[in-house]
C-alpha cells in the first residue's frame, strides 16, 4: 500500500507539473467562468441595442399588404417599399437585412443575403400573406373580418403538470454530460496508454516491477490519471455551473437548459462516470502493456477505442428513448452504463434497485478489470518486441 501512494503520488505530480496541462485547465476554467459573468460587463460597458431596427425591403406591386399588417407582424423592423431591382441590388450590396417580393397574392420570394441557422423571417411574412389572404376573402364575401378573426384568434390558456421527467428540458445537458465523459475517457486513456508503454520501452519497468507490485504500478497510474481528469473537469464543469448559477437571473434563465443542472443527476454522472473511467482506464493500462514501442499503442488500444466509440454513438442515438430496451441493457452493461444510467435517471424511469445493480456491476466490473491489467502488466513487462495480442497474453496468464 505505501508504494501504491508513492507511485500515485509521483503519477499525479506529473500531471500537475504539465504546463500544458495547467494551462489549459486555468485558462479555459476562468474564460467559461468570465462567459457567465458577460450579461453584467454588457450592462457596464456595452451599447444599448434595444432600439436598433431592422431594415427591410418590400416589392409588392399591388399593394395589398398594408404598412399596418407590416408592423404587426414585424414590429421591430423598418420596411422600405422598392421595385424588384432596386430590392435585388439593396440586398446584394448589404444595405438592408433582407427583402420580400411578392409575385401573387399566394405566393412571394424571400431574398437574403446571408440566411442565418435560426432565420424565421420567412416563415413570419408568409403568416402575414396568409393573415392578408383571409382578410381580403372576407371584404370580397362581404364577411366580417374582425369578428371572424377575433373568433379564430382565440387564446387558449394552458397549463403542464409533469408528474415524472421533462426530456425535453434535460435532453441537452445530458447530451453535454455523454460528451464530457467520453472526451476525458479517450483524452487521459491514451496518456495512461502511453505512460505503461513509455516505461517499458526505456526499461525502467525492469527496475520497477523489483521492487514493488504490478497492481501498484497499475493502480497508480490509472489512480492518478482518475484525480487529475476530476481535478481538472471539477475546476471547469463546476466552475461554470456556479458562476451560471450566479448569473441565472442576469442571463434570464436563457441557459437552464445546459446548466441548471438537478444535483441527482451530477451526482450520478459523477459516480458511474468515475467508475466509467477507471473501467477504461484499467483497459488503457493494460493495452499499453502489450506493446514495447509508443508507436504501436494505437494498434493495440483500437479496439478498446473501437468499442468506447460503439457505446458513444449509441448511447446518443438512443437518448431521446431513455426507457427503451437498448438504453436499458445499456445501463447494466460495465461497458456503457457509465453514460446509460445517468441518462435514464435524468430523462427517464428509473427505480433505486436498479441503480444500485447497475453500479455494483460497474464497481465489480472495474475491480476485476484492474486486477487482469496488473497480472498482464506484470507478464508483458519482459516481453519485447512486436506487439502481444490481447487472446494470447490472456493465454499466457492461464498457463503461468
Amino acid at each position: 500500500m505505501k508504494n501504491l501512494f508513492i507511485i500515485l503520488g509521483f503519477e499525479l505530480g506529473n500531471y500537475l507539473k504539465n504546463k500544458a496541462y495547467m494551462l489549459m485547465t486555468i485558462l479555459v476554467g476562468v474564460l467559461a467562468i468570465a462567459a457567465m459573468f458577460l450579461p453584467h460587463v454588457i450592462d457596464l460597458f456595452g451599447e444599448d441595442t434595444s432600439d436598433a431596427q431592422v431594415t427591410m425591403v418590400l416589392c409588392d406591386p399591388d399593394e395589398t399588404i398594408s404598412d399596418e399588417l407590416l408592423a404587426s407582424f414585424f414590429p421591430d423592423c423598418t420596411f422600405q417599399r422598392v421595385d424588384e431591382p432596386a430590392l435585388k441590388e439593396k440586398v446584394e450590396q448589404q444595405q438592408v437585412d433582407a427583402g420580400f417580393l411578392v409575385t401573387s397574392p399566394e405566393s412571394f420570394e424571400y431574398v437574403v443575403y446571408n440566411k442565418g441557422m435560426w432565420d424565421s423571417e420567412q416563415e413570419i411574412f408568409r403568416s402575414l400573406m396568409q393573415t392578408e389572404a383571409f382578410r381580403h376573402y372576407c371584404e370580397v364575401n362581404n364577411l366580417n373580418y374582425a369578428e371572424l378573426a377575433g373568433t379564430l384568434g382565440t387564446e387558449i390558456s394552458s397549463t403542464e403538470t409533469v408528474l415524472g421527467k421533462d426530456s425535453t428540458q434535460n435532453y441537452w445537458y445530458c447530451y453535454a454530460l455523454v460528451i464530457v465523459v467520453f472526451m476525458l475517457i479517450v483524452l487521459y486513456g491514451v496518456m495512461i496508454a502511453t505512460s505503461v508503454t513509455v516505461e517499458k520501452s526505456n526499461r525502467s519497468i525492469e527496475v520497477l516491477v523489483t521492487s514493488t507490485s504490478s497492481s501498484s504500478l497499475l493502480f497508480g497510474k490509472v489512480i492518478a490519471g482518475a484525480i487529475a481528469s476530476i481535478l481538472q473537469c471539477g475546476f471547469l464543469l463546476g466552475g461554470l455551473l456556479l458562476s451560471y448559477r450566479i448569473n441565472q437571473e442576469a442571463w434570464g434563465h436563457r441557459l437552464d437548459f445546459l446548466l441548471d443542472i438537478p444535483a441527482e443527476v451530477l451526482l450520478t454522472f459523477a459516480f458511474f462516470g468515475l467508475f466509467g473511467f477507471l473501467f477504461y482506464a484499467f483497459l488503457y493500462g493494460m493495452m499499453g502493456a502489450l506493446v514495447s514501442k509508443t508507436e504501436d499503442i494505437n494498434k493495440t488500444t483500437g479496439n478498446v477505442q473501437m468499442v468506447l466509440m460503439v457505446v458513444y454513438f449509441l448511447v446518443l442515438f438512443q437518448i431521446q428513448s431513455p426507457d427503451g430496451i437498448v438504453i436499458k441493457i445499456a445501463s447494466y452493461l460495465p461497458i456503457s452504463s457509465y453514460s446509460a444510467m445517468f441518462i435514464r435517471i435524468a430523462m427517464g424511469t428509473v427505480s433505486a434497485w436498479e441503480v444500485i445493480l447497475s453500479g455494483v456491476i460497474l464497481v465489480a466490473s472495474t475491480i476485476g478489470v484492474g486486477i487482469l491489467g496488473a497480472k498482464i502488466y506484470r507478464n508483458s513487462t519482459l516481453r519485447y518486441g512486436n506487439p502481444i495480442k490481447i487472446r494470447h497474453a490472456l493465454k499466457g496468464l492461464k498457463q503461468s
